[in-house]
């Protein structure tokens, strides 16, 4: 059994991929075990499979087609033997050694999944962290992001000491930590969500069995583009999800 195990699910960002990987092996303790799963749902040949030749604690996956976010997690749910295991963005950066410092944050806490410090390239904290959403909120968010400003800064717990440790109902999923155990337990992401929303529903059930706390002690870069701000057939991707969301756990308006 590692110490831990990571997913990175690739499409079309190569580039993006092997920066994420190179950053976790150059900056992550040695002496934590680790595997590296890269879950390729990519359209585009590339050279991903190389990783695994280059790192050893790198497994190459490519499922022949494109799973979805939550889909390509779970592709490898019949393949963990961690403790813990960390949901990874192909678009994140490790700038010191997080994974031992979340990894320290849960065992002393007792919590069941951790997010650290969400940064931009610039050093800014990211908006990555919610309370319970609502069909206000996510309608404000997808379509009138510049009005509401109060109430999105009430959304996005900016009103939180970023200090210190606090729960959080929904972090933004492109860099979570957990337990092994528990990410099985769940049977790991909703697949009927092809894509966004899945880590919002995920955070819902952890909280329903655990608890999800934001760690103030460490910090990773998130290159975070939101693209479906400029897609639209991102933008319905969204929208779909929504529904979904909203008709699962119900439909709170405000």
């Amino acid at each position: 059994m590692t110490d831990i195990s990571i997913t990175i699910v690739a499409y079309n960002d190569e580039e993006d991929v092997r920066d994420a990987v190179r950053s976790i092996m150059e900056r992550t303790d040695k002496g934590l075990t680790k595997t590296i799963f890269i879950v390729d749902n990519s359209a585009k040949a590339n050279k991903l499979s190389s990783l695994a030749e280059e790192y050893e604690e790198v497994v190459y996956q490519r499922p022949g087609g494109n799973l979805g976010f939550g889909g390509g997690h779970n592709y490898v749910l019949p393949m963990l033997d961690s403790k813990y295991h960390a949901i990874v963005n192909p678009d994140i950066l490790l700038t010191e050694d997080s994974f031992c410092v979340l990894l320290s944050f849960l065992e002393s806490s007792g919590a069941g999944m951790a997010v650290p410090r969400l940064l931009d390239a610039q050093g800014n904290l990211q908006a990555a962290y919610r309370r319970d959403l609502t069909v206000f909120d996510m309608a404000v968010r997808m379509f009138f992001p510049s009005h509401f400003q109060k109430r999105q800064r009430y959304h996005t717990m900016q009103d939180m000491d970023y200090g210190k440790p606090f729960k959080v109902p929904f972090a933004q999923g492109s860099f979570l930590v957990m337990r092994t155990e528990l990410f099985r337990e769940l049977g790991g992401f909703d697949e009927r969500y092809f894509m966004y929303m899945e880590d919002a529903d995920l955070c819902k059930r952890v909280n329903k069995v655990s608890s999800l706390w934001y760690c103030p002690d460490t910090a990773v870069i998130h290159k975070w583009e939101r693209g479906s701000h400029k897609d639209m057939r991102l933008l319905k991707f969204h929208v779909a999800s929504m529904f979904r969301y909203f008709w699962k756990w119900g439909w709170k308006l405000w």
